[in-house]
Parts: structure tokens; C-alpha cells; sequence
């Protein structure tokens, strides 16, 4: 009976609640990841309209909010459809979206005539036609490991966990450009990289205090069920 009751504690917790700590942890996410966009680096930029970066502005945000319905929708069909605890329906998911994914920007690169330029594009790439096809071939690798942690936590966890873990990398990659290639350091940067520490913290102690609570509820239930086992042998 003990075992049947557990399970049943535990699915009080299978949805986020929107707490305070939740809320705080996805405000400072999403300041930190707009810092970068806001950064200033003049040797590099492109002089731009105003409507044209109002455009991409609101492209990009609208594109974030779309990656994190994406993040939700995944978890719809673990739940739902597929309901199986095994890590062969991870693989199933992230099969499924990269055969659609694949088509539509198959469907785009031919209906714009952008394949007619490939060839061109790969000559004219600084470092050379094999550096070419090494990036796009380990930049192909690299988003598959990370389709594969990332449905991988929605499955383990939550997909707002693989969303915050997602948006915690943001702000990181920057840093790791300043030791890897020498990238100047500012303090947009650092105040972003402070801001998503702060907000994956408060993401973090959320779920400590929810397990803590589940335990406490645990352990209360299974002592009810112990004296009512008792009363049941006496």
C-alpha cells in the first residue's frame, strides 16, 4: 500500500508551478540574454535602419518565444502519446523534428534559389573549401548533442528545466569566445554572465524547496498508512 502511495505524492509535482523564485529565475534569464543584443561593438556591426533593426528585434524575440513553445509542445507527447520510460523515445522525438526541420528548410533553400549559390559561397569561404564542410559538418554534430540533452532534460525533468539550461548557455558563450579566441571582454558581458548565474540559482533552490516538500509529504503520508495498517492488524 505504502509503495501505491508514493507514486501518487510524487505526481503532485510533475507540473512547474509559477512561484516567485520561478518568475525571478525567468525575468534575469531572459535580461541576460537581452543584454547581449544590446551590446555595442562598432567595428563590427552594420549600419542598419531603425525599421530594420525594429524588424529583427522583434524576428528574434518572436523566434525565442517560438523555441521555447517548441521546448513545451516536446513535452506534450511524453506525457500524452508516447508514455514510455524509455531513452529510445528521445531518440524517436529528436528523429521526428529533424526529418520535419530537414524538409522545410529543404523547401526554403530550393524555393528561394539560395542552392544556387552554395557552390559559390563554399569558394569564396576565407579559410577554404574543407574548412567549409568541416564547419557545417561539426556544427551539424554539435546541434545533435545538444537536441539530445536537450529533449533529454524536458524528458528527465521539465522542458522550462531545458529551457533555463538553454538560456543559461547563452550569456556563457560569450565568455568562452573572450578564452578560446581572444574576444574583447566588456561588461555587458559580465553582467549578463552574473545575471543568468543569479536567475539559474533561483531556478535551482525552487526545486530544492519543491523536494523538500514532496519528502515532508512523504514521509507524512507513509506514517498515516502505517497506523492505519497498524489499526487494520490489531
Amino acid at each position: 500500500m505504502v509503495n501505491k502511495v508514493q507514486p501518487a505524492v510524487k505526481r503532485l509535482f510533475d507540473y512547474e508551478k509559477f512561484t516567485p523564485y520561478i518568475a525571478n529565475s525567468l525575468v534575469l534569464l531572459i535580461i541576460s540574454s537581452t543584454l547581449l543584443v544590446f551590446q555595442s561593438d562598432s567595428e563590427q556591426s552594420v549600419k542598419t535602419s531603425k525599421t530594420k533593426y525594429i524588424v529583427g528585434f522583434v524576428c528574434t524575440v518572436a523566434a525565442s518565444a517560438g523555441y521555447g513553445l517548441m521546448l513545451s509542445v516536446t513535452q506534450l507527447p511524453f506525457k500524452k502519446i508516447l508514455k514510455s520510460q524509455s531513452y529510445n523515445v528521445v531518440f524517436d522525438m529528436i528523429v521526428y523534428q529533424n526529418m520535419i526541420g530537414s524538409c522545410w528548410i529543404l523547401v526554403g533553400l530550393f524555393a528561394s534559389g539560395e542552392w544556387k549559390n552554395i557552390k559559390g559561397e563554399m569558394a569564396g569561404y576565407e579559410t577554404g573549401t574543407v574548412s567549409y564542410i568541416m564547419n557545417l559538418v561539426w556544427t551539424a554534430i554539435s546541434w545533435q548533442v545538444f537536441s539530445i540533452g536537450c529533449i533529454g532534460l524536458i524528458f528527465e525533468v521539465s522542458s522550462l528545466f531545458s529551457n533555463v539550461i538553454s538560456t543559461l548557455g547563452i550569456p556563457i558563450v560569450p565568455v568562452l569566445a573572450v578564452v578560446f579566441f581572444h574576444e574583447k571582454m566588456n561588461g555587458v558581458k559580465v553582467i549578463a554572465m552574473l545575471l543568468a548565474i543569479w536567475g539559474f540559482t533561483s531556478y535551482i533552490y525552487q526545486h530544492y524547496l519543491n523536494d523538500k516538500k514532496e519528502k515532508t509529504n512523504a514521509k507524512v503520508v507513509n506514517r498515516e498508512v502505517d497506523l492505519i495498517e497498524t489499526r487494520i492488524s490489531q
